[in-house]
């Protein structure tokens, strides 16, 4: 040993001396001498390959003026000087023997506020210098803990990037290498390290990031809270291996961190935030060290949850399928921090940021699935939360919180949720969002097992059939979420639904009256017959049609044009089908009720026009069993007649012109005997024939049609003082604004002159005769040759009647009439007939 020292000593001294001209020439004006001198003495040393013990040798009587180097104006020089001087480091066997002349040299070139090294290069070449040194010298660097901090202070917010990097790597290193001392002075490169997080280059990001999880692991830990809101905001970044250092770094916290059960509350989030993130590498990293930190935890508190580990390892009944149960220490951990974290994510849920909504509320399901029962104690604010949530705009967020909460129905038991969730649903008035209750109510339905569910249908039921809940608003989400707490009540629970079939379908029947659109009109009541075994929704009808006219009857006083029940009543007739003609008697009350003439109009007139359309297919609707025809009488007499007496008013001539309407659809669909018809007809037909003078064109030309129906069924049977009160007034209507009134006027003419029968006398009435040939001869010279068409043939038919007397009147004015060819068509028919006729 003794002899290779002294070799080693030799050489040495001969490779010194051999560079002696060299150092003299570093202290030359002329920068080429010195550059030229530097890269002879790097050659010279270690690009030739000295040992160890030579270089070592070398190095120290070297240090000093290289150093000196590092300050030359030249910048080639300072890089070769930097590049020897690195060498060595790397090289010899005790580079700590350099550090208290390269350190305070080191800490002036870049340690001070001003940065002396102008060139990124050369900041980034002794950069990685003094890593190297870290490296190689470890413990050793601790009395230089002041100059380490200041060069590290200053070149991690250094304009260059790969400065920042190199610079976040000697962080780690010297944090590593002197944990004893890095503690006492870890908080000042805090601020730094969060001045530069953000940086726009990714991989910088990386580097703070891990810098920052050594600064926080090796030092006091007051500054967790300094650094964990930007940590927070990088589990948002774009980059996936920003996010992924960000995973590794609060792992390692949480597992290895001293103070880190101070911390759980802060950290667990920002890791399990990860479990949910969209690259699967990053997914199971986060999961694997979750676990990690679960397993340790566990350990660490054996004795407190043995009795825990002994009784809780089987999970729960109706756990979610195909979903992995955390371990035990997981599961305590949430357990033991959820009331910190609720009112966290409560906050986050409605935070302005999208991204930052839509983790949050990822987050509250893992955090749900872990707490399992012990959900149960928070469930107050989670469902307040929750209905923030699920009003958001973005979809996804909606969706998470759905899911949380179908995790509440399955672990929370239903005597728990619904005694808060149906209290929310009745008193939602007083929110904006109202359909947020029925939205939650439905997804926590939606993960209950049937089982737990089917003792407290009734109570469920009921709430939503309360007038306040199902009858209170009309905007579509209100009614879809309506539908869906139906949905998944008939889905849960199937057939033990029988028992609350009337509930839901008043439901479904007041959703489809409110909804201005299709929302699955009759696809719940389908799936409602489905699980009783009904054949169909007739069927289904059927079973409750009395109990749903009650329903109805109860609040009949008060109906009014905004009344919901007029709307109900009006799909439950509609949609029964031949079902309603079985309860006729239940139902003439409530007509006779909600269309007494005081009722509201617009009320009066929706209803007249649902009983249209049921009339004019009485078969097959409300006189399925012959039942409405035993009650026609009545109805005529004491709802449609009262309500054609005439009132003034642009809304009471609506009402009647609804009225006349029906009236017509009563005598086209047969629900109404001529026998019937004919008792009434003293009654009625004066207030059709007041109708024909209405202002509204539709009530004139209902009531003609009616009267023609009139004479088509009874005419024939009709007194002939009754039949001479009609004719004048339809004579009237040839003069009406109306084409289409002009022509059934005229149609209800000829059927007029097509009901006079023997009965009738021509002679002793002939002065009605000679009125009506005289008004239709008038208009047979109608400038509209259509008219004169229809008006000719009536006056054939009255030919028939009388036709001396029509042949006196047509050549009376045969002369005057502007086109006398239909005069002459109608004497030659006369003619034809008078032979023939009792009275020429």
């Amino acid at each position: 040993m003794a002899a290779m020292a002294a070799g080693d000593q030799h050489a040495s001294s001969e490779v010194l001396r051999g560079l002696a001209r060299h150092l003299n020439c570093l202290n030359e004006d002329n920068k080429s001498t010195r550059k030229r001198a530097l890269e002879l003495i790097k050659r010279e040393t270690v690009d030739k390959g000295l040992s160890s013990g030579v270089l070592q040798e070398v190095f120290s009587a070297l240090l000093k003026p290289l150093l000196k180097c590092l300050s030359d104006p030249m910048e080639r020089c300072r890089e070769t000087a930097i590049a020897t001087l690195t060498e060595f480091i790397r090289c010899v066997p005790k580079p700590e023997e350099s550090l208290p002349y390269l350190m305070p040299c080191l800490a002036q070139r870049l340690g001070e506020k001003d940065i002396l090294e102008p060139a990124e290069e050369l900041r980034l070449s002794a950069l990685e210098m003094l890593t190297l040194a870290v490296e190689v010298c470890g413990k050793h660097l601790a009395p230089y803990m002041n100059e380490m901090m200041n060069i590290l202070q200053r070149t991690i917010v250094d304009p260059f990037p790969d400065v920042k990097r190199e610079s976040c790597k000697c962080t780690v290193n010297f944090a590593k290498s002197v944990p004893e001392h890095f503690h006492m002075q870890a908080d000042s490169l805090v601020k730094p390290l969060m001045q530069t997080i953000a940086h726009q280059h990714s991989r910088v990001r990386v580097s703070v990031i891990e810098a920052t999880g050594a600064v926080i692991q090796h030092g006091t830990g007051k500054n967790v809270d300094d650094v964990l809101s930007h940590l927070a905001q990088r589990l948002f970044d774009d980059s996936p291996q920003v996010r992924k250092a960000v995973t590794v770094v609060v792992g390692d916290w949480l597992l290895h961190m001293r103070d880190r059960y101070s911390y759980f509350h802060k950290l667990i989030p920002l890791l399990l935030s990860n479990v949910t993130d969209e690259i699967p590498e990053i997914r199971l990293l986060a999961a694997d060290l979750w676990k990690q930190v679960g397993a340790q935890w566990e350990k660490e508190n054996e004795e407190d949850i043995k009795d825990k580990m002994d009784f809780l390892l089987t999970p729960p009944p109706f756990y979610p399928p195909g979903v992995e149960r955390p371990g035990l220490g997981c599961r305590e951990l949430v357990v033991r921090n959820l009331g910190r974290l609720v009112p966290a994510i409560s906050h986050d849920v409605t935070d302005w940021l999208v991204p930052t909504r839509v983790r949050a509320s990822q987050l509250l399901s893992v955090l749900l699935l872990h707490a399992e029962d012990y959900n149960t104690q928070h469930l107050q604010p989670l469902l307040a939360a929750l209905y923030r949530a699920c009003t958001d705009t973005e979809r996804d967020v909606v969706n998470n919180c759905l899911a949380a909460a179908k995790l509440l129905g399955t672990f929370v038991p239903p005597v728990a949720f619904l005694k808060l969730l149906l209290d929310h649903v009745m008193t939602s008035s007083s929110s904006s969002r109202p359909w947020a209750p029925l939205m939650m109510l439905a997804a926590v339905l939606g993960g209950c097992p049937s089982a737990l569910l089917k003792p407290h249908l009734e109570e469920i039921a009921n709430t939503l059939a309360q007038p306040d809940v199902c009858q209170e608003y009309q905007q579509v989400m209100y009614l879809e979420q309506l539908l869906a707490c139906v949905d998944v009540l008939l889905h849960q629970c199937e057939s033990d639904c029988g028992s609350i079939s009337l509930q839901l379908l008043q439901v479904l029947v007041t959703v489809q009256s409110l909804s201005t659109t299709p929302l699955a009109e009759s696809e719940g009541a389908q799936f409602l017959c489905k699980v009783q075994g009904l054949d169909s929704v007739t069927e289904l009808y059927r079973q409750h049609m009395g109990q749903l006219l009650y329903w109805l009857s109860a609040s009949v006083n008060t109906w009014c044009s905004y009344s919901p029940q007029r709307l109900q009543l009006h799909i439950i007739v509609m949609q029964s089908g031949p079902v309603i003609g079985e309860f006729v008697s239940q139902l003439m009350p409530l007509l006779r009720c909600s269309l007494q003439p005081d009722k509201d109009p617009e009320m009066r007139m929706s209803v007249f026009t649902m009983l249209a359309k049921l009339l004019l297919d009485a078969t097959n609707t409300l006189d399925s069993q012959g039942h409405f025809r035993e009650e026609a009488e009545r109805f005529l007499c004491d709802i449609l007649l009262p309500n054609l007496v005439w009132h003034a008013g642009r809304t009471a001539t609506a009402a009647r012109t609804s009225a006349l309407s029906c009236l017509l659809a009563l005598l086209h669909g047969g629900a109404i005997t001529p026998g019937q018809l004919l008792c009434l007809e003293e009654k009625l037909s004066p207030l059709v024939l007041t109708a024909l003078d209405e202002d509204s064109q539709m009530a004139r030309l209902f009531a003609c049609r009616s009267l023609s129906t009139i004479l088509q069924l009874i005419g024939t049977s009709l007194h002939p003082e009754a039949l001479n009160n009609i004719y004048p007034e339809l004579l009237k209507r040839l003069d009406d604004s109306s084409e289409e009134v002009r022509g059934v006027a005229l149609q209800a003419l000829g059927l007029w002159l097509s009901s006079l029968t023997g009965d009738y006398n021509p002679e002793l009435f002939a002065p009605h005769l000679q009125l009506l040939f005289q008004q239709l001869l008038l208009h047979l010279d109608d400038p509209d040759g259509t008219v004169q068409g229809r008006v000719l043939e009536v006056l054939k038919k009255g030919s028939s009647v009388h036709p001396a007397l029509l042949k006196r009147e047509v050549e009376a004015v045969r002369d005057t009439q502007r086109s006398p060819l239909y005069c002459d068509q109608l004497l030659q028919h006369i003619s034809s007939l008078i032979p023939a006729s009792r009275w020429c």
